[in-house]
């Protein structure tokens, strides 16, 4: 047995020459050219089973873990590298003169580079693998050597993603087969960002599989996809992470196809615009302005929603992001693309359309494969200081059924279809939030205001200005339907609504003032239902 030679306590944090690694991969990508370029340095290679036998069938030499360990791998593969003629060649510290004396006595050898692809457990329960599948892909032994080799990144180098191949390997040529050690440090806080998200999937998927909402301890881990140039101001520094374990589609896991960079306040309100559309089942159309809707419809093409959405508020809708819940035609690309927007995403983009896009390259073009579903459970996560809060999403569907009608006269048909129309797009809006809808269009909104009644002010005023610029007549709220996120305290924000021309009122109810309400709708002929379900949004 021949060991590395020590390393003078002074030169700890230098370069460290390779002469032994430990492979042990699941992901095979790679693997041969890698270990064909540590064969050319004269590296000793050992390896575990399925990596020992693709690098022998390769022509590679490679030494079986069991001949160093002098024990078999057992239990199916559970038992393999936990050994501490593993984790001893791993862990020494190679200038400490007790760990080289503990190395001798027990026939240890050290391991210089250890490169590890843990089992994949998030692929496995994305495939919707059953329990005992899942299980078996908790990996063991791997993030142990993983742990064990970043937290001695002093003297050994750890791989753990095979996009690091060609990394180290520049490195070693450059160094004349050694490893620096800000490579080192960076490849160990990469290895100990991996394990850390590793136990946090294992423990949101265990924590759904028991059904218990609040364990003890809430861990949460993305995956950076990109650094952004900015976030919501130029002095602050942002990135954009995508959770593993989260399969519902949207802004943070769509593909751009075209455009700028996108901006941090461009994803927060492009998620915002996705997930608005996603709730109806007809062709729709959002519009969103600083993660508020400026303008939303139905109808029965997207560019006649589209249409019908800019009328809300084109003002306010110049610049915005916009949303669309049926593939992107390039119809609807001609009509979007005559003023100027930040960003287009839809569920598909059709070759066409990205034809006519190519003119304006600077639109920002998400295509997210497909729509959130609106009623699946997840949750949502707001850090405060100190710590961060967790709710479950607010994905109430609104079963007609449950309403109560409250008034002496009930909402006619068309005014139901509107008030539903107007109640869910209300559930998208920043409290206190009031939309006014027509003809399964927003007409005005008003959003994010301290007393509810200004929110109706804001909006029917809002309204007023969109039906001048559009050289109407009267205002668009005139003949429309009212939606409130919450009860209204006084009655002065249902007289603000009747003073626009509103016929019909959907809210929660339950103020201690409810009748009082109740008395004022009756006095102007209007027509009110209450949902029992309020939708603040912070």
């Amino acid at each position: 047995m021949t060991l590395a030679s020590p390393q003078d306590p002074g030169m700890i944090s230098g370069a460290v020459t390779i002469r032994r690694a430990l492979i042990s991969v699941s992901d095979k990508t790679g693997l041969i050219e890698f270990a064909q370029a540590l064969h050319g340095f004269g590296i000793e290679i050992l390896s575990t089973g399925g990596t020992a036998k693709a690098l022998a069938e390769a022509g590679i030499a490679v030494r079986e873990v069991s001949d160093v360990t002098g024990f078999p791998e057992i239990m199916d593969g559970r038992v393999k590298t936990l050994h501490p003629h593993i984790h001893g060649g791993i862990l020494a510290r190679r200038a400490d003169a007790e760990h080289r004396k503990a190395m001798e006595a027990h026939g240890i050898e050290g391991i210089d580079l250890v490169v590890i692809t843990l089992y994949p457990f998030v692929q496995t329960v994305s495939s919707g693998a059953d329990f005992a599948t899942c299980i078996e892909n908790i990996d063991i032994g791997g993030p142990a050597m993983i742990r064990a080799a970043a937290k001695n990144h002093n003297d050994v180098t750890v791989i753990t993603d095979i996009a690091d191949y060609g990394r180290v390997i520049a490195e070693m040529n450059a160094q004349k087969g050694a490893v620096g050690p800000e490579l080192r440090r960076a490849l160990a806080m990469d290895a100990f960002s991996l394990t850390a998200s590793y136990d946090s999937s294992i423990s949101t998927w265990m924590a759904a599989q028991t059904g218990e909402t609040a364990p003890k301890r809430f861990s949460v881990a993305g995956r950076l996809k990109q650094k952004l140039r900015y976030g919501e101001n130029p002095h602050q520094a942002a990135s954009l992470y995508v959770m593993d374990h989260s399969p519902r589609p949207g802004a943070a896991s769509a593909k751009q196809v075209q455009g700028k960079e996108l901006s941090y306040n461009n994803i927060n309100d492009t998620n915002a615009a996705f997930e608005l559309v996603a709730e109806f089942d007809a062709p729709a159309v959002a519009i969103i302005k600083h993660a508020n809707p400026c303008g939303v419809a139905v109808s029965g093409d997207p560019v006649s929603a589209y249409r019908k959405a800019l009328l809300c508020d084109p003002v306010s809708a110049f610049g915005g992001i916009i949303a669309v819940n049926r593939p992107l035609s390039a119809d609807l690309a001609r009509a979007i693309t005559e003023r100027f927007v930040e960003v287009i995403i839809a569920p598909a983009i059709e070759a066409d359309a990205l034809e006519v896009l190519k003119k304006k390259e600077n639109i920002r073009v998400l295509d997210a494969g497909s729509l959130p579903d609106p009623r699946a459970t997840y949750q949502t996560l707001a850090r405060i200081a100190g710590g961060f809060l967790v709710q479950d999403a607010d994905t109430h569907a609104l079963d007609p059924a449950t309403l109560k009608v409250a008034t002496a006269r009930a909402p006619s048909e068309k005014e139901m279809a509107d008030l539903l129309f107007a109640f869910r797009v209300c559930k998208h809006v920043k409290s206190n939030a009031i939309v006014y809808a027509k003809d399964g269009a927003t007409v005005g909104i008003g959003a994010g205001q301290m007393s509810r009644v200004d929110s109706c002010r804001i909006a029917a005023w809002k309204a007023q200005e969109a039906a001048k610029s559009a050289g109407l007549a009267e205002p668009l709220t005139t003949g429309s339907v009212v939606a409130s996120d919450a009860f209204f305290p006084f009655a002065d924000g249902l007289i603000a609504a009747a003073e626009a021309g509103v016929t019909a009122v959907i809210q929660p109810g339950g103020s201690i003032r409810d009748q009082e309400v109740i008395d004022a709708a009756n006095e102007r002929g209007l027509a009110m239902v209450l949902t029992g379900i309020r939708h603040f949004r912070h």
